[in-house]
C-alpha cells in the first residue's frame, strides 16, 4: 500500500512538470558565450548585434554580434567600443520607446 501511494506521487509529479521551463523560453542555465572577441569589428561587417543582459542564466551582460559572413561572435562587454556601441543602441531604444 505505502509504495503505491509513492508511486502515485510521483506519477502525478512527473505529469505536471513535464515540458515545463525553468526560468521561460530559452532558458539553458548558463551563459551563452564562452570565449570573448576584443578587437575592434569594422561596422561594414557587423550585421545586427544581441544585448543580453545578466541574470539568473548568467552573471555578466553578454553582447552578440551577427556579421555579414552569418557567423556569430561574442563581445567583451568590457572593452571601450563595446560599451560605447551597446550605450548607442540602448539610447535609440529609448528614443524609440519615447516616439510610441
Amino acid at each position: 500500500m505505502h509504495s503505491t501511494v509513492i508511486l502515485l506521487l510521483l506519477t502525478a509529479s512527473s505529469l505536471f512538470t513535464h515540458g515545463m521551463e525553468t526560468f521561460g523560453m530559452g532558458y539553458n542555465g548558463h551563459c551563452k558565450c564562452i570565449h570573448y572577441e576584443r578587437r575592434l569589428i569594422p561596422a561594414k561587417n557587423l550585421r545586427s548585434i544581441e544585448i543580453l543582459p545578466r541574470g539568473p542564466h548568467c552573471v555578466t551582460t553578454e553582447v552578440i554580434a551577427t556579421l555579414v559572413s552569418g557567423d556569430r561572435i561574442c563581445l567583451d562587454h568590457r572593452i571601450q567600443w563595446v560599451r560605447k556601441v551597446v550605450r548607442f543602441i540602448r539610447e535609440k531604444q529609448k528614443q524609440k520607446g519615447n516616439l510610441m
